[in-house]
């Protein structure tokens, strides 16, 4: 590799010919302030557009301000950062911004996470001295994802995420000058078009442009109507999120002091996804063995590999690109919405609960599981299984306000039959834990063995595409795991190309998984607090007893009173689904 010498702040140091001024300077620990500049990992995704210009710096024997996050170094390069120049060019751009964007801080989603808000603090900016019209647009509501454009900096992180590492491609920067932001295809909303509602835009957008359509109030609502049961699950990767709200590191397990802390807010009973993620393990697993014996029957209709179905936002992704494979991925429910069916569908009748006064509510890592909440599918004559989901900082946003101190809780459990859970169930939020979970209960029935080692290290890890072989008595079981929209898109377009040589393929929308999930507290592109929470999740997994979804007594014991058995006439209707090409949604 060849090194490059310059000198910064009188400071000399040898880096990269492909470094900026930028990297460089972090280094030898020097600070320069940024904004639209966003870098997760070495080879994730890196925004430098330089649109913002705050980063600006002096390079001896350039007339003009030099934007360090763009600016490649050259040798004997000399770089000032911290000059009275610099530092009122910086100042007055801070102002100019400032002149264009909302003055609602107090109301603001974004307040005391917003990043334009912390510069102008940085900068000393107390009062903007220039004065004129604003840029206005009109907001757009969707059932996960708030536009507000007023508040848009064209810092362009959004469309980065959007197109370059989701590749979803529903955002762009359109029209010019003064009317210039980011915006969907034709100006239309965000509803009409091919988002996926992952989040990722909402998780880097340094603003209050983009953020999740926050149900907390109607929680609020409904916790204060005595006429209304109202129940929450929570979902994997929530547990080992929620505590970095609260002063906590990155994959702290917060379980049973968030319990302690719903029972606070005044919820009837506490649940757990990871039930329903069992569940779903028995429905998921039963699916893959059936069509693996058909496969090596000869039966040539059967289709491979089969995908998972647990994440909503790769499930839109699906059904915007690839139409013509519907019949692909895994038709069981995601966890959310199985927990939905079997409370409003069983436990509400053993009860004696109206399904109209149970409101179920689910605590989520992820802004797509409010669209997927939203789905008319998941509805019985317009009552959805789900009635809504609040995010993890939503859920730490009411802790707040309801001035509950989380770390001072007493433990608790979860409530039960809905709460009990293997530690296959917990490492769903992390990637490659669906697929692992599913191996662990394939294994058992394909083989009719124990299987005493239930940890498959080869399924674990961040690459954005994994391929692993794991023994399955004589069979060879080809698994891919795919994480981030981009990495999904490679591996479908091979499938559909017959180049994809798998049985089954785990795919979640977000990198990491559903502990990067965009309800996540804003990790401000430190991917090391997704791994650590990842590590958190596995974590649980290692200390449970009980690390196979098949032998959860209460998933048994479900089937006994009420299924019969997985993918039973009974369970399809309950708990599968079907996908639709996105004219049909």
């Amino acid at each position: 590799m060849k090194l490059i010498n310059v000198i910064i702040d009188g400071k000399s140091i040898a880096v990269p010919k492909e470094a900026t001024i930028l990297s460089a300077a972090e280094s030898l620990g020097i600070y320069i302030p940024t904004l639209c500049h966003l870098q997760m990992g070495e080879d994730d995704y890196k925004n430098d557009c330089a649109s913002c210009r705050i980063c600006v710096v002096e390079v001896e024997g350039r007339r003009n301000l030099a934007p360090s996050c763009a600016t490649p170094v050259h040798e004997g390069m000399v770089v000032k950062t911290n000059t009275m120049n610099v530092m009122q060019k910086r100042r007055t751009i801070m102002e100019l911004l400032l002149s264009d964007h909302p003055k609602d801080c107090l109301s603001c989603s974004k307040n005391g996470e917003c990043e334009l808000q912390d510069l102008a603090v940085q900068l000393g900016v107390r009062e903007v001295r220039f004065e004129g019209e604003m840029s206005t647009y009109r907001p757009d509501y969707s059932p996960s994802i708030i536009r507000d454009m007023d508040k848009c900096i064209m810092c362009r992180r959004c469309e980065t995420m959007c197109n370059v590492v989701q590749t979803v491609g529903a955002l762009s920067g359109v029209n010019r000058g003064f009317e210039s932001v980011v915006a969907t295809a034709f100006e239309k909303n965000l509803e009409d078009s091919v988002c996926t509602y992952c989040g990722q835009c909402v998780a880097v957008c340094p603003v209050g442009a983009l953020h999740e359509n926050d149900h907390t109030w109607k929680l609020v609502k409904d916790l204060a109507d005595p006429k209304k049961k109202v129940i929450v699950q929570v979902a994997p990767a929530v547990r080992v999120a929620l505590g970095e709200e609260f002063g906590e590191e990155p994959g702290t397990n917060v379980t049973n002091k968030m319990i302690t802390g719903l029972r606070n807010l005044g919820f009837d009973q506490v649940f757990d996804t990871n039930w329903a993620a069992d569940l779903t393990i028995m429905e998921e697993a039963s699916e893959l063995k059936d069509r693996l014996e058909r496969f090596l029957a000869g039966d040539k209709t059967v289709k491979l590999p089969l995908l998972t179905s647990c994440c909503p936002a790769w499930v839109k992704f699906f059904e915007h690109n690839y139409p013509d494979m519907l019949d692909v991925p895994s038709s069981a429910k995601s966890p959310q919405q199985m927990f939905g069916a079997v409370a409003k569908g069983i436990w509400a009748k053993e009860e004696g609960i109206k399904r109209e006064d149970l409101i179920v509510v689910s605590v989520m890592p992820c802004l797509a599981k409010k669209y997927e909440s939203s789905r008319d599918e998941f509805k019985v004559d317009g009552n959805p299984d789900v009635d809504y989901s609040i995010s993890t900082r939503e859920l730490a946003k009411l802790l707040k306000q309801a001035n509950i101190d989380l770390m001072s809780l007493e433990d608790s459990e979860y409530d039960n039959p809905l709460g009990e859970s293997s530690g296959a169930a917990d490492i769903f939020g992390r990637t490659g834990g669906v697929i692992e979970a599913a191996t662990r209960t394939a294994y058992e029935w394909m083989t009719g063995e124990t299987l005493e080692s239930v940890d498959f290290e080869a399924l674990r890890g961040f690459d954005g595409f994994t391929s692993a072989t794991v023994k399955v008595g004589d069979f060879d079981l080809k698994i891919g795991i795919a994480h981030g929209l981009g990495e999904a898109r490679k591996m479908l377009d091979k499938i559909r190309a017959g180049e994809a040589d798998y049985h089954a393929i785990e795919i979640m929308a977000c990198k990491g998984g559903c502990v990067g999930g965009g309800g996540q507290p804003y990790h401000h592109g430190d991917f090391s607090v997704v791994t650590r929470r990842a590590e958190g999740i596995q974590n649980i997994d290692d200390n449970k007893a009980m690390r196979k979804s098949h032998e959860n007594k209460y998933i048994q014991d479900l089937y006994e009173k009420h299924l019969g058995k997985p993918m039973s006439h009974k369970a399809h209707k309950l708990l599968h689904t079907k996908y639709f090409p996105k004219h049909k949604i």
